[in-house]
């Protein structure tokens, strides 16, 4: 039975309470590749509690992991199979400099767009998490249910990725995804079969389990800040990506970063590559050992 978009849209937000503290960022961190040189000090930012700095794609597994994926499959007017749903994408906002090390929050999540696109339905999921000094981030999950469009709804945006610039990349990265890295991400929230189970996997169409993609997001988001923001968390304001492939744990995600140059007009004296003013970097994520298939599409870091 089709999706009731209706019902959704009308469902009343779903409200709890999260809480999270230093073990929940490092588990994350090393969910996502953090870790590697271990006693590497730029990865120490990463892993070491008395040097700890929370990047900022850990507001999606704060708590037990934002509702997401799973999360939309049990709101009212929603009733699909598991094995139907993909991760589209996700848009993060930040309204604080900084993600604390430890916290306790209210998280608030509603279906906010229902598209129809005729074999399809797409499900835009919004939360937003505030605490007792206001607004800490609001993100957004794309969810994309196949074989449940076809009643007659608005269509949408187009979900088709836009190529990545035709000029060669300011940086390009290289990073390898272990062979594990799916079971020890799962431990931030995640726990679809997909993931993990091979059965279950092979139900949903792919030949083994595949990486979450919220996985391949985090790690993006750390090959950029490592690249071009030398490392500083707190200069993200914004992360948007669209999930246009899948990962198998054990291959090579290639990272290639076109930046924007600050708005401050420094870096001609010799400091900082982007200036330390605002920018933004555009970013294309492919696996290398499948001819540089897309992986991430439309992604863009804004930074302050």
């Amino acid at each position: 039975m089709p999706i009731d978009a209706a019902g959704a849209l009308a469902a009343a937000p779903r409200v709890r309470e999260i809480a999270w503290d230093h073990k929940d960022v490092q588990l994350y961190h090393l969910g996502i590749g953090a870790g590697r040189p271990a006693t590497d000090p730029g990865e120490l930012r990463y892993t070491l509690e008395s040097r700890l700095h929370v990047l900022p794609s850990f507001a999606t597994v704060a708590g037990g992991g934002a509702p997401g994926v799973i999360g939309t499959l049990s709101v009212p007017g929603v009733d699909v199979d598991l094995a139907r749903v993909l991760h589209g994408g996700q848009r993060l906002r930040l309204h604080r400099p900084a993600v604390p090390v430890r916290g306790r929050a209210r998280a608030s999540s509603r279906v906010v767009a229902a598209y129809d696109k005729g074999g399809a339905a797409v499900l835009v999921l919004r939360t937003e998490v505030t605490d007792g000094d206001g607004p800490l981030w609001t993100d957004e999950a794309e969810v994309f249910v196949r074989g449940e469009g076809g009643w007659g709804g608005e269509r949408g945006p187009s979900g088709r990725p836009s190529p990545p610039p035709a000029e060669p990349a300011d940086h390009v990265v290289e990073r390898t995804v272990r062979e594990d890295q799916a079971l020890l991400y799962r431990l931030s929230g995640d726990f679809n079969p997909l993931h993990a189970d091979p059965e279950f996997a092979a139900r949903a169409g792919f030949e083994r389990p595949v990486l979450h993609g919220l996985c391949t997001y985090g790690t993006t988001l750390k090959a950029v800040v490592d690249t071009l923001l030398d490392g500083d968390v707190t200069r993200v304001r914004a992360y948007d990506a669209r999930f246009a492939g899948v990962v198998y744990p054990g291959e090579t995600l290639r990272v290639r970063m076109w930046r924007t140059t600050g708005t401050d007009g420094g870096g001609a004296d010799g400091g900082r590559a982007d200036g330390g003013g605002a920018g933004e970097a555009r970013v294309a994520v492919s696996a290398v050992e499948r001819g540089d298939a897309p992986v991430l599409s439309d992604t863009v870091v804004r930074y302050g």
